[in-house]
């Protein structure tokens, strides 16, 4: 199964308008995805919508979001269904600075329906942080049955290498998550306790299908993804190289 986990639709304000979930879903399976998941920063707002474009396509989803935590790095909670992400939605907004989204400045936030059809103007401010720290972040997830993961660690703002430098190794992440720059070998090294994915964090649908993950899943669940991810069997994958983030048997030896 090719899948992606990290994807925005156009309720990141600074993702694309076009970014429905409905040219999600179709240009994902252009690309030959089998599954993906949208991961809007600090809502779950169109994952309701992603589910219906996803199930017209053919293929799975899961649902998720992108949390900026107080320590100001991101981080990726997926979910098996809108319900649980609507949920952890519930907790980021409460968590949230009382601001009011400027669009001119920030960009725009439509929830929209299957049809593309604008329902609403989220007007919190979803690019700022949250009051929330990690381990919190963590439990939250792992109590509404989700996986954590901790976004683009190879980038120089909003991941762990920036914000904390490196981990004590109680945070709570299910494994960490490169962009298709990175270097996986010098990532491994660096947090050799986590398992990778890799994803193409598209903000515009032309950047969907650049990075997936490839893993034997009996179907595209929070549970098979968490068995897959402790087995070290999800391989990376960008697009124009073979290249894989597998372990070796010494290295997951080691880490075991």
């Amino acid at each position: 199964m090719r899948f992606d986990l990290h994807i925005h639709s156009c309720l990141s304000p600074c993702a694309g308008l076009e970014m429905s979930p409905r040219a999600i879903a179709r240009r994902a399976c252009e690309a030959g995805l089998d599954a993906i998941a949208v991961c809007d920063h600090n809502s779950a707002r169109n994952t309701p919508a992603l589910r219906e474009a996803c199930a017209a396509e053919g293929i799975a989803c899961l649902c998720g979001m992108e949390i900026a935590t107080a320590e100001e790095l991101h981080a990726l909670a997926v979910f098996d269904t809108p319900g649980a992400a609507l949920a952890m939605t519930e907790q980021v907004y409460a968590a949230l600075p009382p601001r009011v989204n400027v669009p001119e400045l920030f960009g725009e936030q439509p929830v929209v329906n299957l049809d593309d059809q604008v329902v609403d103007l989220e007007w919190r401010l979803l690019s700022a942080p949250t009051n929330l720290a990690v381990r919190d972040i963590a439990a939250a997830v792992r109590e509404l049955g989700g996986i954590f993961i901790a976004s683009h660690v190879d980038r120089p703002m909003f991941s762990i290498s920036s914000q904390l430098g490196t981990l004590a190794g109680d945070e709570g992440f299910d494994a960490m998550e490169l962009t298709r720059h990175a270097e996986r070998a010098l990532w491994r090294r660096r947090f050799p306790g986590l398992p990778i994915v890799c994803s193409s964090d598209a903000h515009e649908l032309h950047d969907i299908g650049t990075a997936w993950n490839e893993a034997d899943l009996p179907s595209f669940t929070v549970a098979c993804l968490r068995a897959a991810l402790a087995a070290d069997s999800v391989h990376c994958v960008v697009k124009g190289t073979a290249a894989t983030a597998r372990r070796s048997p010494a290295q997951t030896a080691t880490d075991r």
